[in-house]
């Protein structure tokens, strides 16, 4: 009775702190289908997670341009402030998350428009689902011991955990509902259009070889308290640009200090290693096609093989870190990252000596890219680690 006391105490705090109900019927739907099940089921409550978004986006700087694509397929989406439940020691307490994502579409922009549209939502109900799951278990774990305490015992391990599981989570919800609502639509039109079972799988198979299903490549980025999270699926890219002070080969002698880029990810490109055996494994074969691809066709070996992302682990930033970057393949087509951050620096610079906005910065990103010849469609999102501009060019004589 008394450990049912301390979980009807604990829900009830979840429910008042954070504003979500989680009912039983609601946890099944979730248990069996995901993010999708419960926002489609009738049982849960309607839910709406734009409270959670706290001071807009001015962390932020974010830029696209359809650069020389008869279309513009890339999808963005960034909020540097989203309110989550997290478990603390006297309960549910409320943490600050930094959500920002890259959909590169393909053969398409329905992929990525589902993937941009959705990610926020579905995110944040599988925190709070798997928020509340950590929850009944501690209490469960109370009760068992005895305890009268409401005490919890965690870290922030725990809840890194539940961010990182919120990630695969909403990644594999939004490609299983895109690919089951598509391949309904592909059935039923292959029906009305060709009534036998053998045809409805040649025209299938026909679409499939044609493209005509379009695809999206996905890189997200997460910060909380210091630390970063990427996961990457496709050929997109993020970088850090941090300040270091390295030797001015220009002039021997001199210490520069400038910001230095790092790459966060490596592209699924079907002749990495790792990718060329597990596309193998799954019975497929890596051909050159002009470009490395998988069965000939696919240029980039996650997009339409799995959707299952490439995590880095969480990092600690360093005091050193200004800039996060993500962008998609048609910014990095011309550009090295190191291109990147030299830009950063210089749009720095500029500021510190005109009227020019940081907002801008991110504008400069895409416009170099353009004038550099990319053909592809060009979008990128500037992550403002510090508010302050960095200390750069500095030189120091030894």
């Amino acid at each position: 009775m008394e450990g049912e006391k301390v979980a009807l105490l604990l829900v009830t705090f979840l429910c008042s702190s954070c504003a979500y109900e989680v009912s039983v019927s609601c946890m099944m739907a979730y248990d069996e289908g995901g993010a999708s099940a419960v926002f489609n089921s009738p049982e849960c409550q309607l839910w709406d997670f734009s409270t959670a978004i706290k001071n807009g986006t001015d962390n932020c700087l974010i830029a696209t341009h359809q650069g020389r694509r008869k279309y513009q397929e890339d999808r963005m989406t960034c909020y540097p402030r989203v309110t989550v439940p997290v478990l603390g020691e006297d309960g549910v307490e409320e943490a600050s998350v930094g959500i920002a994502a890259v959909f590169d579409g393909h053969g398409g922009k329905e992929a990525s428009e589902m993937a941009s549209q959705k990610f926020f939502d579905y995110f944040l109900l599988h925190v709070v689902f798997n928020t509340y799951k950590n929850l009944f278990s501690h209490s469960k774990e109370h009760e068992e011991a005895g305890q009268n305490s409401l005490k919890f015992k965690v870290d922030d391990e725990s809840t890194l955990g539940i961010l990182e599981k919120a990630l695969l989570g909403t990644i594999q919800d939004i490609d299983s509902e895109f690919t089951q609502a598509h391949t309904v639509l592909l059935v039923f039109v292959a029906f009305l259009t060709f009534p036998s079972n053998f045809q409805i799988n040649f025209y299938m198979q026909e679409a499939l070889k044609n493209d005509y299903i379009s695809g999206s490549t996905a890189i997200v980025v997460l910060w909380m308290n210091g630390q970063l999270l990427v996961g990457n699926l496709g050929d997109s890219k993020a970088l850090i640009c941090s300040r270091k002070t390295h030797f001015d080969q220009e002039n021997e002698g001199d210490l520069i200090t400038r910001l230095q880029a790092e790459e966060l990810t490596k592209d699924h490109h079907p002749d990495r290693d790792d990718e060329k055996a597990r596309i193998e494994a799954a019975g497929g074969v890596v051909l050159v096609v002009g470009v490395p691809r998988v069965n000939g066709i696919l240029a980039v070996s996650r997009y339409g093989v799995i959707a299952e992302p490439e995590v880095t682990g969480w990092r600690r930033l360093s005091t050193e870190d200004w800039y996060v970057v993500i962008g998609s393949d048609g910014i990095f087509e011309r550009m090295s990252p190191q291109d990147v951050c030299d830009i950063l620096h210089d749009g720095h610079d500029k500021e510190n000596k005109t009227s020019i906005n940081s907002s801008s910065l991110a504008d400069c990103i895409v416009h170099n890219a353009f004038s550099k010849g990319s053909g592809d469609n060009l979008s990128v999102i500037v992550i403002l680690l510090r508010q302050e501009s960095p200390s750069l060019d500095y030189k120091q004589q030894i």
